[in-house]
């Protein structure tokens, strides 16, 4: 009966949200979701999903754990250095309009630190970047841009004071790059992606999918991407056999897609 009451709750939750639990890694999903509705004082899967559908703040709680919106600026500065010292000055000297995008951005660190590092280089208002995430609730702390101190550790300091306004313990992205940044919902799995992208971060997400689901996502990504363009992915995240993706490795943890003559 348990197994029922989860596989229910999957397919009531794809028909609501068109999100896929499936394609997640069912025993640690599972996991997760478990503990939140006992926590929320429910008996079932079921009961949980009844109560979500009335509730939009339980909704958004869902969402929450389901992604584990865990995020700091500067994640592994080692490789953001890579980023600022190489590869965007790289790409800048072919064009200075670069198409970029964060995807399952969650609360806004990421994007806002690609922003910095294209301000400094001095390309970031010629350019685009785009943030997409499947939670509404994680896109609206994105947007709003504050932040606790613990999320700035890794931020240099020179960057703090140029692009950070400070209040008591929190800290406010200046506008210069909150405009710069379009924010919007978009399920990966489900919805069609942009294309011509210059780089794509998607860092500490593929952890959660199935290899089925890692397959199709880095397809899509492939197919998203300029000739020559990056995508970037977290530390846990590197991809065997890059070349059935048309993918080269570039660099730690930095993938290139092959251009025509390679």
């Amino acid at each position: 009966m348990e197994d029922l009451d989860f596989t229910t709750f999957i397919k009531k939750v794809k028909q609501y949200s068109a999100i896929d639990l499936s394609q997640y890694k069912e025993a640690q999903m599972k996991r997760r979701l478990t503990t939140l509705y006992t926590k929320k004082g429910f008996a079932s899967f079921t009961a949980f999903f009844d109560a979500m559908v009335r509730d939009k703040e339980l909704y958004y709680e869902f969402l929450d754990r389901m992604t584990i919106n865990v995020s700091e600026f500067w994640r592994n500065p080692n490789r953001w250095e890579v980023l600022e010292r190489k590869f965007i000055p790289e790409m800048a000297r072919v064009s200075r309009r670069l198409k970029c995008w964060s995807a399952a951005c969650s609360t806004g660190e990421e994007p806002y630190t690609l922003a910095m590092i294209m301000a400094e280089l001095g390309v970031l208002e010629s350019s685009q970047i785009v943030a997409t995430d499947i939670d509404e609730g994680a896109l609206e702390k994105a947007r709003r841009a504050i932040y606790p101190d613990r999320s700035l550790r890794d931020v240099p300091q020179t960057y703090i004071k140029k692009y950070f306004h400070q209040k008591d313990m929190t800290f406010s992205i200046v506008d210069l790059l909150k405009k710069q940044i379009r924010f919007s919902k978009q399920n990966l799995l489900h919805d069609p992606f942009d294309t011509q992208f210059d780089l794509i971060i998607c860092r500490n997400v593929m952890i959660y999918f199935t290899e089925e689901a890692k397959h199709l996502l880095y397809h899509k990504f492939s197919r998203a991407l300029k000739p020559g363009g990056l995508l970037f992915v977290g530390s846990t995240e590197q991809i065997f056999s890059p070349g059935q993706y048309e993918f080269e490795t570039a660099d730690t943890f930095i993938y290139r897609k092959r251009t025509a003559h390679v």
